[in-house]
């Protein structure tokens, strides 16, 4: 078994190996090189003619899809950001409370500080009223 993949591995370098001399050999050859990049050159012609006769139609070439797309996806991308941003501030918001809520925790507030005060008040007045009925009896 392990015969059999060392084989078939010494052979596939082998051919790999092969096909890469034959095509460096190839492409070594001037007159393969020259009829390439004549295709390719060609090629490039009638892209460019095609471009050209797409925007005499006013048709969007390939190229012009292309930026549009990119274009579309930042676009896409900066909405998404916006949303989160305002999903952020959405729940900040929540977090705050409403007005009511506030409201609610401003007059529980005001109510202990009337308790306290009251408290106060009520701590004084016997303090001050024990101290008169000291200096009376001391009197």
């Amino acid at each position: 078994m392990s015969d059999d993949k060392g084989l078939r591995g010494r052979a596939t370098r082998q051919g790999q190996e092969a096909i890469g001399k034959v095509t460096q050999g190839m492409l070594e050859n001037p007159v393969v090189n020259r009829a390439l990049t004549a295709a390719f050159e060609t090629r490039e012609r009638a892209t460019r003619a095609q471009e050209l006769a797409m925007s005499a139609l006013n048709l969007p070439s390939a190229g012009d899809l292309e930026r549009l797309t990119r274009r579309l996806r930042s676009v896409s991308q900066r909405l998404e950001a916006i949303e989160d941003g305002l999903d952020r501030l959405e729940q900040r918001i929540e977090r705050l409370g409403s007005s009511s809520a506030l409201d609610k925790r401003l007059a529980a507030i005001e109510e202990v500080l009337a308790r306290l005060e009251a408290s106060l008040e009520a701590s004084l007045a016997e303090s001050a009223g024990a101290q008169a009925d000291k200096a009376r009896h001391q009197g």
